[in-house]
């Protein structure tokens, strides 16, 4: 995480300035089975793609808000990036997309028992979304879909 210091006079004005919102706080829910047996779902919000799939937009004013399905067996090797932020150093999860996009940690987590299975499909967003409602609105409602869909019992959130 970057100092304020070491971002751009554009970006640091841009924090200084933005109209925070408060998230209304929600009670999680219980786990209805031990994890070594749930199916767990990824979403990310490092802005990666699949091969054939479009990249995020990232001249979307407010931010782009749609949602990307990456097979839970893609290759991360073929993902490509495409976080709109400057506020950040992106070399490190473009290298290794792992970092941002963990699902060879979560296959070796399932083959070690520690949960039940990785579930098909994960879901990647864009971060630095400044005008979340139609994310929130539009997007989140079908990727709780998804979710459901298949099965997943929990999912592990990335933000990026």
């Amino acid at each position: 995480m970057a100092e304020l210091s070491e971002l751009s006079l554009s970006t640091r004005l841009f924090f200084r300035t933005y109209r925070w919102r408060k998230a209304r706080t929600v009670a999680p829910l219980a786990m209805s089975k031990p994890l070594s047996e749930a199916s767990v779902a990824l979403i990310s919000s490092a802005g990666f793609v699949a091969p054939g799939q479009d990249p995020f937009d990232d001249g979307m004013r407010g931010g782009d808000f749609s949602h990307r399905v990456l097979p839970a067996d893609v290759d991360l090797r073929s993902l490509s990036e495409s976080h709109r932020s400057d506020a950040f150093d992106h070399s490190g999860m473009r290298r290794d997309p792992n970092l941002a996009v963990p699902l060879e940690t979560l296959r070796e987590l399932a083959n070690e028992g520690k949960i039940g299975a990785v579930s098909d499909a994960a879901i990647s967003l864009m971060g630095s979304i400044t005008a979340p409602a139609r994310l929130l609105g539009k997007t989140i409602p079908l990727v709780v879909d998804i979710l459901r869909q298949q099965k997943s019992d929990c999912a592990l959130l990335v933000p990026v």
